[in-house]
């Protein structure tokens, strides 16, 4: 039987995206919904990802949307990333290879902040709760100096330029 090939839709308000830094005063945790996005799948007879056929994918996080337990810490990531300028972070799916792990995948793309755009690779969970959901979760560091933003300082804390960023996202088949 042929590979099906489906579109997913990223759920927003099911999705997470979890930043965490560290500052010389205490950490720094941020949480949001609102991805946005879509996801090209192709899946065998038996549920299984077929990765003959290239995976796709796009999502974006609006920047505005970025929250932590402090407002201070919350203008100054905004005025740092130029939010009006740069309005999203952006990531585009370009490869997905299989690792020794069931379930678990090697991914690889290009993510844009700040108006620069850098490849980056991971280790991403995918499990089919459904036959029309799909949950994908990772985790990878960024040094954020690597998009051209330097770290915050506000009076005495600084925060360190290393982040850890987390991602839950749910996504339902189209049609």
């Amino acid at each position: 039987m042929p590979p099906t090939e489906s579109r997913y839709e990223i759920v927003g308000a099911r999705s997470q995206v979890s930043i965490d830094a560290r500052s010389s005063l205490h950490p720094i945790h941020s949480e949001t919904k609102g991805l946005e996005g879509w996801l090209e799948l192709a899946t065998l007879a038996d549920g299984r990802l077929d990765l003959g056929v290239t995976p796709k994918g796009r999502l974006s996080l609006p920047v505005r949307l970025l929250r932590s337990a402090n407002g201070l810490e919350d203008r100054e990531l905004q005025r740092r990333i130029d939010a009006r300028r740069f309005p999203t972070i952006d990531g585009e799916l370009s490869d997905l290879d299989e690792t020794e792990h069931p379930g678990c995948y090697r991914m690889r793309g290009d993510i844009s902040f700040r108006g620069v755009t850098r490849t980056c690779e991971s280790h991403v969970s995918i499990t089919f709760l459904d036959e029309r959901t799909v949950r994908l979760e990772g985790r990878s560091r960024f040094d954020i100096r690597d998009f051209g933003m330097e770290p915050p300082r506000i009076l005495v804390l600084r925060v360190h330029p290393e982040v850890e960023v987390s991602v839950a996202i749910i996504a339902v088949r189209e049609g």
